[in-house]
């Protein structure tokens, strides 16, 4: 009997050293809760630095936004280009009845009965700079005497009086042409009949523009 009951203590102590043997100790357990306790923090930790580190690209995503130009299909506004003001014309100034020099000439020197005197009038601007004359027919006169006889003025039946600006050029000249038919004429333009006289006679042929006469263009009619 003492026997069994020994061997039953040795039974009991074994079996409770392989309990003791089967289950992790106090050491064990702190070393798992203070590895748990780090894991947690460190979780928190990387947490906290994603959230910090997403709210920092989140505002500098924000600025370059504001910051980017307007998108590619968006038209810019027109700029209104400046008008290009239109250049006006020079004008001449009117020439100088001092540098005017008008003269008279005629085709031949000397016409038959049949024939048709040219009479030309000529001006010239003696100035040195352009300028603007009346070559119209309100200014012109083609004078035709013998002595004290007026033989034939071209404004005694003229129709219309017109004015005709010209620009001459310095040295330049504009000439008017009026063919004379060799019949006389009065103011109002009556009607004459008597004709100028031939057999060799010489005609004074005069040039007139405004206030200026020319010198005298002597001509012959047979």
């Amino acid at each position: 009997m003492g026997r069994q009951g020994s061997t039953s203590s040795r039974g009991k102590s074994a079996a409770s050293a392989a309990t003791g043997a089967g289950r992790p100790g106090a050491a064990v357990y702190r070393r798992r809760r203070l590895f748990a306790g780090g894991a947690l923090l460190l979780a928190l930790a990387l947490l906290m630095g994603g959230l910090a580190l997403g709210g920092a690209f989140g505002g500098g995503s924000e600025q370059a936004s504001a910051t980017d130009p307007a998108p590619s299909g968006t038209a810019a506004a027109p700029t209104s280009a400046a008008a290009t003001p239109t250049p006006t014309p020079s004008v001449a100034p009117s020439c100088n009845q001092n540098l005017v020099t008008v003269s008279a000439a005629t085709d031949k020197g000397a016409y038959g009965p049949d024939d048709k005197p040219l009479l030309t009038l000529k001006v010239t601007n003696g100035g040195t700079m352009p300028c603007e004359v009346n070559i119209g027919t309100s200014q012109m006169e083609f004078l035709v005497t013998s002595g004290a006889d007026r033989i034939f003025s071209s404004r005694d039946c003229q129709s219309t009086s017109e004015d005709l600006i010209k620009t001459v050029a310095p040295g330049a000249s504009e000439t008017a042409n009026f063919p004379w038919s060799q019949a006389r004429s009065v103011e109002g333009c009556q009607p004459v009949s008597a004709k100028p006289g031939g057999g060799g006679a010489y005609y004074i042929f005069t040039a007139k523009l405004g206030s200026k006469a020319s010198p005298k263009a002597v001509f012959q009619l047979n």
